[in-house]
Formats: structure tokens, C-alpha cells, sequence
């Protein structure tokens, strides 16, 4: 890892829109398994934060206003540890199912962002990282797995 990487996470936001409300029984194995899935993440390798309430999720938290659109806000050591979390453990399971639980959205729905280590990102600042994303497309400023920027192009 480089000196600049030392200094700075990465930040990510990735939104759904649920196909039911969430005490719907269509959902029930989705939302059963967060406590599980949120438990994987942070005992994973490079997990430092993430958003949650006093039921240890985040689904109470409303970034938008329609209450089916879920936000998930979590920091980083860096983009391989997240990768690593997402695609190389059983949370990817739950990616591959995602059309069961979660409308397709037809524009980004994760963002992903350097902040300064030490920084705790608000879920306003997630929403506005993912508008940027949808708005301008992968810059130094909010970018995606297909097109990664280093912290020194974020901050330069």
C-alpha cells in the first residue's frame, strides 16, 4: 500500500429499492440474513465502519423519500478489501440474488469514494457521492468496481 493509501478509506454507499415492504414475507430471507451478513463484514479483513442503529442495521435510516430505498454506508481499509468482502464471501450469494429482493434500479447504485482515515462519512454525503456518480459518471470524486481512481487523483 502506498503512503497516500496509509492516510486515507474508502468510503461506499449502495442503495436498493425493495420490491415489498420490509416485513413482507417475499423478504423475509434477505432481511433474516442481514445480522449474519453485517457480522461477515466486520469481522472481514480492511472493515473499519459502517452505518447502523440501535438493531445493528441501517434500516431505519432514510436518505430518501421513499421508505422501500435502502441505503448501506460502510468504510474501508481499501478497494480490495472491500471487493474482497463483496465478491469472495458469502455476502456474494446475497449480490447474486438481489433481483429478488430489490427493484432494478437502471442507474448506478453503489458509489465508492476515498475520505480521510479517521473520517466517519454522513449518509447525505453517501447520497451525494452516489448523485455524482449517476450524474457525471466514474471521476476521482465518486467512482465504481469498473473504474477505480487512487486517493491522490481524489484529492488532487
Amino acid at each position: 500500500m502506498n503512503t497516500a493509501q496509509n492516510h486515507y478509506h474508502l468510503a461506499q454507499i449502495n442503495v436498493g429499492q425493495l420490491l415489498a415492504p420490509q416485513d413482507d414475507p417475499r423478504l423475509a430471507e434477505f432481511v433474516d440474513n442481514l445480522d449474519r451478513i453485517n457480522a461477515l463484514a466486520e469481522r472481514s479483513p480492511g472493515f473499519i465502519w459502517r452505518l447502523q442503529d440501535d438493531s445493528g442495521n441501517a434500516l431505519s435510516y432514510q436518505a430518501f423519500d421513499d421508505p422501500e430505498l435502502l441505503s448501506n454506508l460502510s468504510v474501508w481499509a481499501d478497494v480490495q478489501s472491500l471487493r474482497s468482502f463483496v465478491y469472495h464471501t458469502q455476502h456474494k450469494a446475497f449480490v447474486m440474488r438481489r433481483k429478488e429482493w430489490f427493484h432494478l434500479l437502471g442507474k448506478p447504485y453503489l458509489a465508492l469514494w476515498w475520505i480521510p482515515a479517521g473520517h466517519i462519512p454522513t449518509l447525505q454525503e453517501g447520497v451525494e457521492r452516489l448523485k455524482l456518480l449517476r450524474e457525471a459518471g466514474a471521476t476521482p470524486k465518486a467512482f465504481n468496481f469498473s473504474k477505480i481512481f487512487s486517493p491522490e487523483e481524489e484529492m488532487s
